[in-house]
């Protein structure tokens, strides 16, 4: 009865079974190492953070380009507060508010972008203190440069003048007169009458969408595995049973030619 499964038709069903399944566990199983790989990134991440609000701040030259393993870390500068700048549209604590950036111009020629704090409600230039006066030297967590639009960056644009949506080189190269850094720092203690802003975890190690995109291209995969052996099955079962329906005589021999009686453009019998 199972002698079909030796014709050429089966043979090529049989092959791309056995090709499919494992390609589906492989797939399956990289997806979730991706995933795995991105938890640990971020335990990793939030081990370090912890630690680095405890170490002994480095000079910014020393910490540059940001990496993952600069990013988060104490660092140090000094220099004089330049331009100042409100970033829209930031929450902390559950609640809405907008950053107080202002460009520390450093004994380099560039300015390092500092987020001095944070204060609620909607931007509003007069609420924002401003910067101490002469020469400063400040300390906190070195961060990357912002991607709009990404892990909750604004992208709006058309922003009204003193504002921007990303702190980055690229967005605020159009908006103040200096050379700048390719990062930005985030004040351990904040300046009087705004909350300090957290140093955030650098990109590709925490739990975002990606992460979890992985772990749901993991269950596809194992899900397409599954189906593949579930229409060989139902596939085999479908053949069988013609074989010993055709054996008893009930249908004719040849499954792939359909029954000329069941035809409708076949003329009726007079």
């Amino acid at each position: 009865m199972y002698r079909f499964l030796l014709t050429p038709r089966w043979w090529g069903i049989n092959v791309f079974v056995l090709l499919a399944i494992p390609f589906c566990i492989f797939m399956g199983s990289w997806q979730l190492s991706r995933f795995e790989g991105r938890v640990q990134d971020h335990r990793a991440a939030t081990e370090q953070a912890a630690s680095d609000r405890h170490e002994k701040a480095r000079p910014l030259a020393s910490m540059l380009p940001v990496d993952k393993a600069t990013s988060g870390r104490r660092v140090t500068a000094t220099g004089r507060y330049g331009a100042q700048l409100l970033v829209p549209g930031r929450e902390l604590d559950g609640r809405s508010g907008f950053y107080v950036l202002t460009l520390l111009r450093t004994d380099s020629g560039r300015a390092l972008p500092v987020v001095r704090g944070w204060l609620p409600g909607h931007p509003d230039a007069a609420k924002a203190p401003a910067p101490p006066a002469g020469e400063v030297t400040v300390t906190g967590a070195l961060q990357a440069s912002e991607t709009p639009g990404d892990n909750g960056v604004g992208a709006q644009s058309g922003l009204p003048a003193g504002q921007t949506g990303a702190i980055s080189s690229a967005s605020l190269v159009n908006l103040v007169p200096y050379r700048l850094y390719d990062a930005w720092v985030t004040l351990d203690r904040a300046d009087s009458g705004m909350k300090a802003v957290p140093a955030t975890a650098p990109d590709g190690t925490g739990l975002d969408l990606k992460a979890f995109q992985n772990l749901g291209y993991t269950g596809e995969w194992f899900v397409f595995a599954g189906f593949v052996v579930f229409m060989w099955f139902r596939l085999l079962r479908r053949e069988v049973e013609f074989h010993r329906d055709a054996a008893l005589g009930l249908v004719s021999a040849q499954p792939d030619q359909p029954d000329q009686t069941d035809r409708p453009d076949q003329p009726a019998a007079v």
